[in-house]
Parts: structure tokens; C-alpha cells; sequence
């Protein structure tokens, strides 16, 4: 009998170990992992460089707290916010906590509680983010929600017009909704957003925990739009599979978060940043950015040559999705992992595909192989 709580729906196969694009399970099968730990390990599992970093600074410093100076951090804040309009980083462990920090930083700068948000969005579990989040099966059971949070529908311009006034403070949204199926802002809705957050003085907050550090192809998704945050939450990729989370503000928000205003016990403590300064060493390079792209158009493109044309390819970068209709994909899910391939939903009707960013057009080919005989 397991001394665990039963709220994950745990898969059949124990995976015990992996490198690269590949893991293995406790009887030896190995599997193609296109989840990466749900859009996490970016570089591949066991990446040489990242084992070595955190073998190095193991040996130096785990821990100290944010009362002391961590240069790592200012290392990888000069990383994250070079070349771009942001001013200054935070650090925290998750993606949820980036998420309620950037909540805290919107209401304290603007002195308004009213957050507009959007269906199908996932923000995450806690009771800020989990308030933000545009599912009700993430809600349910857990009495009053974080108030003034406002839930309209995605990609619809002529809803936000009608809920635009001087009470809201932020727009939060993903550029594209990872557990949500897939779905991507529209050029239109893109549009509208910029128009109402600069008419009405708003602030922009672009929730990337699934999207940055090169998931989509740039270093971050909105650089593919012409939205252009005040601020931007990170995770997932930006540890490579260790936890580490950040938010990204304009300069105008410096004086917001002064002392005492918010904080974190782990939060970019010398490990996790040891970590994250090598991803962003590899990942914001140009010749790697571009080199995701590359691999995306291949994908796509040989997922539509191999795909029955009642499926739906939908996403950017090595953030994709198979629409299936009204299709259920747990079974599909299912028989992939027995043929040797791990996926994971998006929402009921989306396969999501998650590959590392090092993944190569061999294990794509191996993967469509697999997907073809299954949804044909």
C-alpha cells in the first residue's frame, strides 16, 4: 500500500532513467520521450553539461538564502533580460510561484484587483494562480477563489472590448495554451490586447512557464507578436529539470517589489542558478534557436504527410498538438506508451508533443512511425 496521496493518475510504466530523448523503465523497455517532463527537461535527460554543473556547485554551495548576495543570479538575470525591454528578474521554484508573484506585482503597482484572464488557461494550482486559471475542473472543490479575476473567452476581441475599464489592472494570458489544447493567440486577438493595455494604461502579463526559453523557437513566444509584456513569467525549461522558476518586469516595477514585499526560502539559491546559466548558455544561442526551428517545420510538416487529414496540427516551435476531433486521446496516449512512445494531453481532444529541443529528425521519424499506426 503507497504512503503517497492518490491525486496524480500515475502511468503504468516506472521510468528509472534516461539520456537524451530516451528513458527507461524499471524492466528495461525504453521509450521515446516526447513529454520532457511536460516541456521541462529542454536540453534532454542526463545533459552532460547540466550534470556537470550541478556536480561542480554541489561542491561549493547548495544554499544560502536571499539574505545574502548570490551572484549566480544576477548572472542569469543579465542572460534573461539582454536584448530585450525588461529591467530586472526574480527568482522563485515553479512556475506557480512565478505566476502569484507576478499576480502581487500587478495589483501592488497599479493599486487595482482586477485580473483579466482566459478559458482553457492554466496558470497553476495555487489559490492565486489556480484563481487566474480559466478551467473549472482545476477550481472545483475548493471554495471561494482569489476575487476579481474576470474569465473571458480566448481569441475573442469583441469580449475583451466589452469588459475593458479603468478597474483592471492586468491582462495575464499564455501566447499559447499549453493544458489548454494547444491554442495559440491570434494576430487579431494580439491585436486588441495591446490597443486595450495601452489605451487604458494596463499591464501585460505573459505567463511563458511552457512557452519561454526556446520551447517555441525564440527565446520567448511573444517575440513572435507584437505584444510586448510588462511582465513574464518562466519555468519548466529554464531549469532543464531542475526546479527553478522567474518573473521578468519593466523598469517601472522595480520600486513596487522593495524589501519585505515578497520573497522565497529556495528561490535562486546557487544550484538552481548553476543550472539555469548553463540551459540559457545553450538555448539563447542563435544557431540553437534556430535549429528548433528547423525542427518544427520538419515535424510539422511530416505529421501532416503522415497524419490523416481529420487531425489537426496545431502549435509553434517543439509546442505541438494533434487535434483529434472529438476524439478522446487517453487511449491514444495509452498505446503509444505500449509501443514504446510517452505523450500527454492537452485538454481531451489534443495530443501535446514535447520533445527536448535537442530532439533529433531520426526520433521524430521513430515518433511519427508510431503515431501513424496508432491514429490511422
Amino acid at each position: 500500500m503507497s504512503a503517497l496521496f492518490g491525486n496524480y493518475g500515475k502511468r503504468r510504466a516506472r521510468i528509472v532513467k534516461g539520456q537524451g530523448t530516451i528513458v527507461e523503465d524499471s524492466t528495461g523497455k525504453k521509450y521515446l520521450d516526447f513529454t520532457s517532463g511536460i516541456a521541462v527537461v529542454s536540453l534532454g535527460h542526463a545533459n552532460p553539461a547540466i550534470v556537470k554543473a550541478i556536480h561542480d556547485q554541489s561542491e561549493k554551495l547548495w544554499h544560502i538564502s536571499n539574505l545574502f548576495d548570490i551572484p549566480g543570479q544576477e548572472k542569469v538575470a543579465q542572460k534573461l533580460i539582454a536584448d530585450t525591454h525588461f529591467s530586472y528578474a526574480f527568482f522563485c521554484n515553479s512556475g506557480a510561484e512565478a505566476n502569484e508573484a507576478a499576480i502581487k506585482l500587478a495589483r501592488k503597482h497599479t493599486g487595482k484587483n482586477h485580473i483579466i484572464t482566459f478559458e482553457k488557461s492554466f496558470h497553476g494550482r495555487t489559490f492565486g494562480a489556480m484563481s487566474a486559471t480559466g478551467q473549472g475542473k482545476v477550481h472545483n472543490g475548493f471554495g471561494p477563489l482569489v476575487e476579481k479575476f474576470t474569465i473571458l473567452p480566448f481569441n475573442d476581441v469583441a469580449a475583451l472590448e466589452a469588459t475593458i475599464d479603468d478597474s483592471v489592472a492586468a491582462i495575464m494570458l499564455e501566447m499559447i495554451q499549453g493544458e489548454g489544447g494547444v491554442n495559440s493567440v491570434s494576430p487579431e486577438f494580439a491585436a486588441a490586447i495591446a490597443k486595450a493595455c495601452d489605451d487604458k494604461g494596463i499591464l501585460l502579463i505573459i505567463d511563458e512557464v511552457q512557452t519561454g526559453i526556446g520551447r517555441t523557437g525564440t527565446r520567448y513566444a511573444y517575440e513572435q507578436t507584437i505584444l510586448k509584456p510588462n511582465i513574464v513569467t518562466l519555468a519548466k525549461g529554464l531549469g532543464g529539470g531542475f526546479p527553478v522558476g522567474g518573473m521578468l518586469g519593466t523598469a517601472e516595477l522595480y520600486d513596487t517589489f522593495s524589501p519585505g514585499t515578497h520573497g522565497t526560502t529556495f528561490g535562486g539559491n546557487p544550484l538552481a542558478m548553476s543550472v539555469a546559466e548553463t540551459v540559457l548558455d545553450h538555448v539563447f544561442e542563435p544557431a540553437f534557436l534556430q535549429h528548433v526551428q528547423e525542427l518544427s517545420t520538419y515535424f510539422v510538416k511530416q505529421l501532416k504527410a503522415n497524419l490523416p487529414s481529420n487531425y489537426t496540427v496545431q502549435g509553434q516551435g517543439l509546442l505541438l498538438g494533434i487535434g483529434c476531433g472529438d476524439a478522446e486521446v487517453a487511449p491514444y496516449i495509452a498505446t503509444a506508451e505500449e509501443k514504446g512512445l510517452l505523450l500527454v494531453g492537452a485538454g481531451p481532444n489534443v495530443i501535446r508533443l514535447l520533445p527536448p529541443l535537442t530532439v533529433s529528425k531520426a526520433e521524430i521519424n521513430e515518433a511519427i512511425a508510431i503515431l501513424k499506426t496508432i491514429l490511422s
